[in-house]
């Protein structure tokens, strides 16, 4: 199952710029995953400061 951004994203970016396969764009007021295009790698929650990205 692809991982999901909460409500808890604070919009810093850093799961954007580490994500290797580059499935997570900005949306209005959170980050978004593309699930079609997410690897389940877990590069995102390990980088979020705020742990916003869930499984």
């Amino acid at each position: 199952m692809a991982f999901k951004i909460t409500d808890a994203c604070i919009k810093c970016g850093a799961c954007a710029a580490n994500c290797p396969v580059e499935c997570i764009s900005e949306g209005e007021d959170k980050y978004i995953i593309d699930p079609d295009r997410c690897i389940e790698c877990g590069t995102c929650a390990g980088c979020c400061p705020v742990d916003a990205p869930q499984a």
